[in-house]
């Protein structure tokens, strides 16, 4: 999905050198805390934290002094602080409804952007936030933390190296028991299953079959418990591919945890075990006949690799590996199961080029996330 040919205006002045990014987190929520700000320890040199931005006073005090950021801002300060030369970037990590507004203030003022998945929670907001980066000429990227992780670029590579012969079907079960209250449970903040944890088994299937689906099915389960008012308690989606190839998966907020995919192919198969997980050690197993190969990998941080990739991207002057074009086409495959869930029928989705190949070389690797004391925020099970 191209995006139209406006007019660039001249890129901002850059760091130049080895000088590490300057970033802002705007949100200082679960993800935020637990993963995104202890990610700069281990991008130190790469990427700093410079500014924080949010609404509750105690988490810019308490976390300001734990990670040694001079500049505390309230969201009304947001444009002051992008105008005022103090970062060259910024990771938002706040509600979905957010990603666009405040993407578009960032890139007014010359300011690239790292935005939690999903991009947006419409296409035509993706599209919005994929143009005004292109014409601002600032680097926008989703924060797709397994396009640089060893386990999802290892099974990506065997299945397109042939090893299961050709691929044929890709299953995935992702379930995140979620507590209430929860942005995850928020209609209006741009909650569900699909956006929040299904979104990664789209992009797995779309990155192991090396293309894009051409028609998509969802079937959404309700529940009389509380928690689920105004989102869905689980949902199945199939989507179907060019060549014959299915891909279905099933994401829910209300069941025991489960997180793995599986790929058949018409010679064998492969399963990785904690696929999406952000901290476990994951199991990718190989089966062709009798003949199994399990290979293991620890955990590590997913994030750091990200912040270092991104400050790269700024520095050189290239673009993303998970650009904005790469979530503006899950946002896509989102809006479209939704609208099937309430057809009741399948959607058919026009053709699209096909992903840009992900690569093992891409890998970065990053030692464990230490686990942090949470500041008016908790995970979303706990």
């Amino acid at each position: 999905m191209a995006v139209k040919n406006v007019p660039k205006k001249p890129a901002r002045e850059r760091p130049q050198g080895h000088d590490p990014i300057r970033f802002a987190v705007v949100g200082l929520g679960f993800i935020a805390q637990a993963s995104v700000l202890p990610a700069f320890r281990q991008a130190k040199g790469d990427a700093v934290v410079t500014a924080l931005v949010s609404a509750d006073a105690k988490k810019l005090k308490v976390l300001g002094k734990r990670y040694d950021a001079p500049v505390l801002a309230t969201y009304d300060k947001y444009d002051a602080l992008l105008a005022s030369g103090e970062i060259d970037a910024v990771y938002i990590a706040l509600p979905n409804t957010m990603h666009r507004d405040f993407t578009e203030r960032a890139a007014r003022a010359g300011i690239h952007v790292l935005c939690e998945k999903p991009l947006a929670t419409s296409l035509l907001d993706a599209k919005a936030m994929v143009q005004a980066c292109y014409r601002a000429n600032v680097k926008l990227m989703t924060a797709y933390r397994l396009q640089l992780e060893p386990a999802t670029l290892t099974a990506i590579e065997i299945v397109r190296g042939g090893d299961i012969g050709e691929p044929r079907l890709f299953t995935s079960t992702f379930s995140n028991p979620v507590k209430a209250p929860n942005i995850r449970l928020e209609s209006d903040l741009g909650g569900g299953t699909i956006p929040d944890i299904g979104v990664y088994c789209i992009n797995a299937a779309r990155h192991v079959f090396q293309d894009e689906p051409i028609e998509v099915y969802a079937a959404l389960s309700r529940s009389k418990d509380p928690r689920f008012k105004q989102v869905e308690a689980a949902a199945s989606c199939v989507l179907r591919f060019p060549g014959d190839r299915v891909a279905s998966f099933t994401c829910g907020f209300a069941t025991d945890p489960q997180v793995q995919f599986e790929v058949l192919g018409t010679t064998g198969r492969l399963r990785l075990d904690d696929a999406y997980e952000i901290a476990s050690d994951k199991v990718l197993t190989l089966s062709r006949g009798n003949h199994r190969k399990v290979t293991r990998f620890g955990k590590g941080d997913q994030f750091a690799p990200m912040l270092i990739h991104f400050a790269d991207c700024i520095r050189g002057n290239f673009d993303p590996i998970a650009s904005g074009e790469e979530g503006l086409r899950d946002v896509r495959i989102i809006e479209a199961l939704y609208r099937s869930a309430k057809l009741g029928r399948p959607v058919a989705l026009p053709a699209e080029e096909p992903p840009k190949r992900l690569r093992r070389e891409q890998q970065i690797k990053g030692g464990p996330i230490r686990q942090v004391e949470l500041v008016n925020a908790r995970a979303p099970g706990g």
